[in-house]
């Protein structure tokens, strides 16, 4: 990938930064204009945006479409045509985004607390260590855990956090590890270590492919709204208003589709039907 004259590198080994036309495009997907500098405010906003307009979907897992773990693909599939994704297309895409605008991003990687508090594999889940010119952080940023902060975390405080949606709380864990809770309940077990994309692709072929992953056993497409989430799970549209939750069963594969529409932007030619069960086959 190209990169345009000034462009800030990652640490080292990370992917080179997104060139400026990129860059802007992107920015224009997600509706926030280039900020001047590279410091907290803006990682705040920015992520914020994106948590509002790319939705965090598992649809290719449903139809059939590959997954590519390669950043200018990634961003591709953001900007160009209009999706989502799970964590690590999310959150890689998002890494090359930050790259460009000039802060530093480190890959992290975190296995899941599942039912009875069991660990998930490792490399369940991708998120960003980020560092800005203002000296603020350093930040975990995550546009890829689905409904979850919506500001950035200080990952160095050990203090609860306050966000919209919950309280937030880092705790040592063996090994330098950090624990990650949500209002008391431990979300994620983060590895403080960088990562290379490519070190993800384990994970996401285990997500995309075993019957034992929840996003082969459901369709779901998220995003945040201003004033609560709307999430598409099947065929069941959960919108949810201050705290007050909706759900609407949709009757047709027309209705599917254009729900897919007005709530996420998204074109489709076909609903998204779970694998889980053919995967067992």
């Amino acid at each position: 990938m190209d990169e345009s004259p000034g462009t800030t590198q990652g640490p080292p080994g990370a992917a080179p930064a997104l060139a400026g036309a990129r860059v802007d495009a992107y920015l224009e997907r997600i509706g926030v204009a280039r900020p001047s500098r590279a410091d907290a405010p803006a990682l705040r906003e920015l992520q914020r945006r994106h948590l509002m307009t790319v939705p965090f979907e598992n649809l290719s897992i449903h139809v059939g479409q590959d997954i590519a773990l390669e950043e200018e693909r990634l961003v591709d599939k953001i900007v160009t045509h209009r999706r989502g994704g799970f964590c690590y297309e999310l959150n890689g895409a998002f890494a090359a985004l930050l790259r460009g605008l000039g802060f530093r991003v480190t890959l992290l990687q975190a296995r899941v607390f599942g039912d009875g508090g069991r660990l998930g594999i490792p490399y369940d889940h991708v998120a960003l260590r980020v560092e800005t010119e203002d000296g603020t952080g350093p930040w975990l940023a995550d546009v890829g855990f689905g409904d979850h902060a919506v500001k950035p975390l200080a990952l160095d405080s050990r203090a609860e956090q306050e966000d919209t949606s919950g309280r937030f709380r880092f705790r040592e864990a063996p090994r330098g590890d950090l624990d990650l809770l949500r209002d008391g309940s431990r979300q994620f077990r983060l590895d403080l270590r960088p990562r290379a994309l490519s070190d993800f692709r384990a994970g996401s072929w285990y997500h995309r492919t075993s019957p034992e992953s929840h996003f082969t056993r459901s369709v779901v497409c998220s995003r945040l709204t201003e004033d609560g989430r709307v999430t598409l799970r099947g065929r069941t549209l959960i919108s949810t208003v201050r705290g007050k939750r909706r759900t609407e069963e949709l009757a047709t594969d027309e209705d599917v589709l254009l729900a897919y529409l007005d709530q996420f932007g998204m074109v489709l030619d076909q609903v998204p039907e779970a694998r889980a069960a053919a995967l067992r086959e």
